[in-house]
Protein backbone atom coordinates (compact mmCIF):
# COMPACT_ATOMS: atom_id res chain seq x y z
CA UNK A 1 0.00 0.00 0.00
CA UNK A 2 1.59 3.62 -1.43
CA UNK A 3 1.29 6.18 1.08
CA UNK A 4 1.72 9.72 0.50
CA UNK A 5 5.04 11.26 1.09
CA UNK A 6 5.56 12.65 4.92
CA UNK A 7 7.76 16.20 5.22
CA UNK A 8 9.06 14.90 8.22
CA UNK A 9 10.48 11.65 7.10
CA UNK A 10 10.90 12.52 3.29
CA UNK A 11 12.45 15.87 2.76
CA UNK A 12 11.85 17.99 -0.66
CA UNK A 13 14.96 17.29 -1.62
CA UNK A 14 17.40 14.74 -2.05
CA UNK A 15 21.49 14.33 -1.60
CA UNK A 16 23.96 13.87 -4.90
CA UNK A 17 26.43 11.54 -4.16
CA UNK A 18 29.61 12.38 -6.60
CA UNK A 19 31.04 9.21 -7.82
CA UNK A 20 33.37 7.59 -4.84
CA UNK A 21 36.06 7.73 -7.53
CA UNK A 22 35.61 11.76 -7.74
CA UNK A 23 35.16 12.20 -4.66
CA UNK A 24 38.66 10.27 -3.87
CA UNK A 25 40.50 12.01 -6.34
CA UNK A 26 39.28 15.34 -4.55
CA UNK A 27 40.65 14.58 -0.96
CA UNK A 28 44.28 14.51 -2.47
CA UNK A 29 44.03 18.33 -3.11
CA UNK A 30 42.39 19.02 0.02
CA UNK A 31 44.85 16.94 2.37
CA UNK A 32 47.82 18.46 0.18
CA UNK A 33 47.41 22.27 -0.21
CA UNK A 34 46.18 22.24 3.48
CA UNK A 35 49.67 20.51 4.11
CA UNK A 36 51.49 22.44 1.98
CA UNK A 37 49.90 26.12 3.64
CA UNK A 38 51.54 24.18 7.04
CA UNK A 39 54.66 23.76 6.19
CA UNK A 40 54.75 27.64 4.58
CA UNK A 41 53.57 28.70 8.10
CA UNK A 42 56.73 26.46 9.42
CA UNK A 43 59.03 27.86 6.68
CA UNK A 44 57.77 31.21 7.58
CA UNK A 45 58.53 30.50 11.81
CA UNK A 46 61.76 28.35 11.36
CA UNK A 47 63.25 29.71 8.09
CA UNK A 48 64.42 25.80 7.53
CA UNK A 49 64.86 26.04 3.73
CA UNK A 50 63.55 22.14 3.92
CA UNK A 51 59.92 22.89 4.77
CA UNK A 52 59.41 24.97 1.79
CA UNK A 53 60.86 21.80 0.07
CA UNK A 54 58.12 20.08 1.35
CA UNK A 55 55.86 22.47 0.59
CA UNK A 56 56.81 22.63 -3.25
CA UNK A 57 56.30 19.02 -3.35
CA UNK A 58 53.24 19.13 -1.68
CA UNK A 59 51.81 21.76 -3.83
CA UNK A 60 52.79 18.96 -6.95
CA UNK A 61 50.98 16.35 -5.80
CA UNK A 62 47.81 18.66 -5.08
CA UNK A 63 48.36 19.79 -9.11
CA UNK A 64 48.72 16.24 -10.23
CA UNK A 65 45.29 14.74 -8.37
CA UNK A 66 43.14 18.19 -8.96
CA UNK A 67 44.27 17.64 -12.89
CA UNK A 68 42.16 14.92 -13.55
CA UNK A 69 39.47 16.59 -10.73
CA UNK A 70 39.14 19.93 -12.43
CA UNK A 71 38.77 17.75 -16.10
CA UNK A 72 35.98 15.91 -14.79
CA UNK A 73 34.22 18.70 -13.31
CA UNK A 74 34.47 20.41 -16.33
CA UNK A 75 33.42 17.37 -18.27
CA UNK A 76 29.94 17.46 -15.46
CA UNK A 77 29.53 20.59 -16.37
CA UNK A 78 28.84 20.64 -19.94
CA UNK A 79 27.35 17.37 -20.05
CA UNK A 80 25.03 18.81 -17.49
CA UNK A 81 24.48 22.04 -18.92
CA UNK A 82 20.95 21.42 -19.54
CA UNK A 83 19.60 20.33 -16.04
CA UNK A 84 17.94 23.10 -14.10
CA UNK A 85 19.82 23.67 -11.24
CA UNK A 86 23.07 24.46 -13.06
CA UNK A 87 24.70 26.88 -10.14
CA UNK A 88 26.08 24.20 -8.34
CA UNK A 89 28.09 22.14 -11.16
CA UNK A 90 29.17 26.37 -12.08
CA UNK A 91 30.21 27.12 -8.78
CA UNK A 92 31.82 23.50 -8.47
CA UNK A 93 33.93 24.02 -11.72
CA UNK A 94 34.98 27.86 -10.53
CA UNK A 95 36.34 26.75 -7.09
CA UNK A 96 38.22 23.92 -8.84
CA UNK A 97 39.35 26.04 -11.41
CA UNK A 98 40.50 28.86 -9.27
CA UNK A 99 42.15 25.86 -7.01
CA UNK A 100 44.18 24.48 -10.06
CA UNK A 101 45.76 27.88 -10.96
CA UNK A 102 46.49 29.29 -7.71
CA UNK A 103 48.28 26.09 -7.50
CA UNK A 104 49.78 26.50 -10.45
CA UNK A 105 50.82 29.98 -9.26
CA UNK A 106 51.81 28.91 -6.14
CA UNK A 107 54.40 26.31 -7.41
CA UNK A 108 55.89 28.36 -9.96
CA UNK A 109 56.35 30.59 -7.08
CA UNK A 110 58.09 27.65 -4.86
CA UNK A 111 60.66 27.51 -7.66
CA UNK A 112 62.22 30.32 -6.94
CA UNK A 113 65.34 30.82 -4.08
CA UNK A 114 65.00 30.43 -0.23
CA UNK A 115 62.73 33.22 1.52
CA UNK A 116 61.28 34.55 -2.14
CA UNK A 117 59.79 31.14 -2.47
CA UNK A 118 56.98 31.80 0.47
CA UNK A 119 57.25 35.17 1.67
CA UNK A 120 53.66 36.75 1.86
CA UNK A 121 52.91 35.57 -1.91
CA UNK A 122 53.49 31.88 -1.57
CA UNK A 123 51.30 31.69 2.12
CA UNK A 124 48.70 34.15 0.46
CA UNK A 125 48.60 31.87 -2.79
CA UNK A 126 48.44 28.77 -0.25
CA UNK A 127 45.76 29.92 1.68
CA UNK A 128 43.54 30.92 -1.58
CA UNK A 129 44.44 27.01 -3.03
CA UNK A 130 43.83 25.58 0.02
CA UNK A 131 40.27 27.44 0.78
CA UNK A 132 39.00 26.72 -2.98
CA UNK A 133 39.74 22.84 -2.29
CA UNK A 134 37.88 23.12 1.33
CA UNK A 135 35.14 24.65 -0.23
CA UNK A 136 34.74 23.18 -3.67
CA UNK A 137 34.68 19.55 -1.28
CA UNK A 138 32.22 20.70 1.03
CA UNK A 139 30.02 21.72 -2.00
CA UNK A 140 30.41 18.60 -3.58
CA UNK A 141 29.72 16.54 -0.99
CA UNK A 142 26.98 19.44 0.31
CA UNK A 143 24.90 19.87 -3.56
CA UNK A 144 21.06 19.08 -2.68
CA UNK A 145 18.84 18.31 -5.31
CA UNK A 146 14.44 18.85 -5.70
CA UNK A 147 12.87 15.34 -5.26
CA UNK A 148 11.48 14.72 -9.11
Amino acid sequence: MATAPSPFTDPPYRRHAPHPLHAILLAFPVALFSSALLSDITYLNSAEMQWSNFSAWLITGGLIFGAPVLLWSAIALFRDRKRPTQTPAVAYFLLILVMWIAGLVNAFKHSQDAWSSVGTTGVTLSVLSTLAAIAAAWLLHAVKEPRA
